[in-house]
């Protein structure tokens, strides 16, 4: 009988990874089913503000990116609306909830918040509906939404127990006399906020708010309006672990009310990820109080040493096209040293690109540039001397991917060289489109200082590949580059924010990390010295000459 039952439970187990997670329920803390939303079943998105859901006098309509059709409503707080939030911020004193000094159990219920929730988030039926609710609204393979899912689950396992108070490890330092000792401190801001963008819309968000509350600090967050659906039901799973109702706030709005509110309610810090145009805006309106993950042209360079093509190749086109190469760590422009160029592998790479098709989200709706803008950048490019389309350069076909957004199929243009470090090209080539497109270029032995001076003349320094096991090839390029992470070797890739290694920019004192304790510690908190002289005072003490 029990053979027979093992028997049925792996028939049972084996038909549902025939049909992937299709089995599945709602988890319990859900107002939508990621399945279900639609024009007729529309998903809404309400705001969290002084432990309560509210809604707003104006709903905004999304539409879905795979149809044009309006299938969500948000909740948008106006200009008038703020108030509440504004309230809530100033509640929080700037010594924040917690500190080492004060509320130290705090530290040890956010240990068991993190630990429930990643149990939940690393249930099945909790993993697919956030990944399946990822793809609906920025749509990606299945793969890709599962995988951010995955990080953030991994991270929360990351901060559980005591994790979160070791994060607020301080020191201590002898004096100059008996008792007399230096402290120092990691201490929060108190009130904070976080405003974070469309294309990781759980990781992202979550990472940072979660490192926010680690710390001692009280956010408010804003995730871009055409995701913010994602977030909205992890803050009902962070409720259903433990979270404290009042502990955070959550705003939908457009991005004059946000500017107004950050204005009004005066937090101590806000994070920004999205682009350098807005967030230059921010920093000059919040005086400096802000950290930073903006923009990434991100390079990768392929040294002499010619190997691994295949690998090389599927690399490269993960990194330039997954997620329709909407990541600021996406590969934007391709430093191939000549040695490659007889080892078949820009063939490869179209090869690869051809692979991917909207059925299965490979390739999808680019949210922010239009068909029309990623074409009018690639005519433009097509105008300096020696440029040429490799492959792609059309807009997708069959589709009812709505005007507003783009599609196009993933795309490569060749630029010389020498024609990049010219004045009159330099920006055209290094702008950032935040779509499936690359720049391909070349460079042989003795223009690797030609190719070093363009990576020094760029101006975001997020990520970076150098793909060679030259080790004096990797000391040059790696010693004299800055790209806040770099990954090294004939495995690197620019693409990758997983949760055990710091992901963000260098070369800003503005910039941001995200998922280490580095990161948290540097964005979510500030150092405080205290100096303890508690005596006793000299016997023979006295009173001194005036200096």
């Amino acid at each position: 009988m029990s053979r027979l039952l093992s028997r049925r439970h792996l028939a049972a187990a084996a038909a549902r990874r025939s049909a992937p997670l299709a089995w599945l329920h709602t988890p319990s803390f859900a107002t939508v089913s990621p399945q279900e939303i639609s024009g007729s079943s529309p998903a809404e998105v309400q705001n969290f503000v002084q432990g309560s859901w509210t809604a707003s006098a104006n709903w905004n309509w999304i539409v879905d990116p795979l149809n044009g059709e309006k299938f969500i409503k948000v909740a948008e707080v106006q200009g008038t609306e703020i108030e509440p939030f504004v309230e809530s911020l100033s509640k929080c004193p700037k010594h924040g909830l917690h500190n080492p000094l004060k509320a130290p159990e705090r530290y040890l219920m956010y240990g068991d918040i993190s630990a429930k929730a990643a149990h939940m988030l690393g249930q099945p039926a909790v993993s697919d509906f956030f990944a399946k609710l990822i793809q609906r609204v920025s749509p990606k393979s299945y793969q890709q939404a599962l995988a951010e899912v995955q990080v953030s689950q991994k991270f929360l396992e990351n901060f559980c127990g005591d994790q979160v108070r070791f994060l607020a490890r301080s020191f201590a330092v002898p004096g100059n006399h008996l008792g007399q000792r230096s402290n120092g401190y990691r201490w929060p801001y108190g009130p904070v906020a976080i405003i974070t963008p469309f294309n990781f819309p759980l990781e992202i968000p979550l990472l940072q708010v979660m490192g926010a509350l680690y710390m001692g600090n009280k956010p408010v967050l804003k995730v871009d309006s055409k995701v913010s659906v994602v977030m909205e039901q992890m803050l009902r799973l962070l409720h259903d672990c433990g979270l404290p109702a009042e502990d955070m706030d959550f705003i939908n709005s457009d991005g004059i009310t946000m500017n107004k509110l950050l204005l009004e309610a005066n937090p101590k810090m806000t994070l920004f990820t999205g682009s350098s145009r807005v967030a230059e805006k921010l920093a000059a309106d919040l005086n400096g109080r802000i950290k930073l993950e903006d923009a990434g042209f991100d390079w990768k360079i392929l040294g002499p040493d010619v190997q691994e093509v295949d690998y090389i190749a599927w690399v490269c086109d993960q990194d330039a096209y997954a997620c329709s190469g909407q990541k600021c760590s996406a590969q934007s422009v391709l430093f191939m040293h000549k040695n490659w160029s007889s080892s078949g592998l820009l063939e490869k790479m179209k090869k690869l690109s051809e692979r991917r098709k909207l059925e299965d989200l490979t390739i999808g709706p680019v949210l922010t540039v239009t068909t029309e803008a990623m074409t009018e950048h690639m005519n433009n490019l097509l105008k300096i001397p020696g440029s040429k389309v490799l492959f792609g350069g059309e807009p997708l076909e069959n589709h009812s991917i709505p005007k507003i957004y783009g599609a196009l199929k993933p795309t490569a243009v060749f630029v010389p060289l020498e024609e990049i470090l010219k004045s009159e090209n330099f920006e055209l080539v290094t702008k950032e489109i935040f779509g499936p497109f690359q720049v391909v270029t070349e460079y042989s032995e003795d223009q690797l200082e030609l190719v070093l001076e363009a990576c020094e003349r760029m101006n975001a320094h997020l990520t970076a590949a150098v793909v060679s096991n030259d080790p004096l090839f990797l000391q040059d390029v790696l010693g004299r580059s800055v790209n806040g992470t770099t990954y090294a070797g004939i495995r690197a890739r620019t693409t990758g924010a997983p949760q055990n290694h710091w992901f963000g920019p260098a070369g800003d004192p503005r910039g941001a990390g995200i998922g280490t304790p580095e990161a948290i510690k540097l964005v979510w908190s500030c150092h405080r010295e205290i100096i303890y002289d508690i005596g006793p005072v000299p016997k023979n003490w006295a009173l001194p000459s005036p200096t």
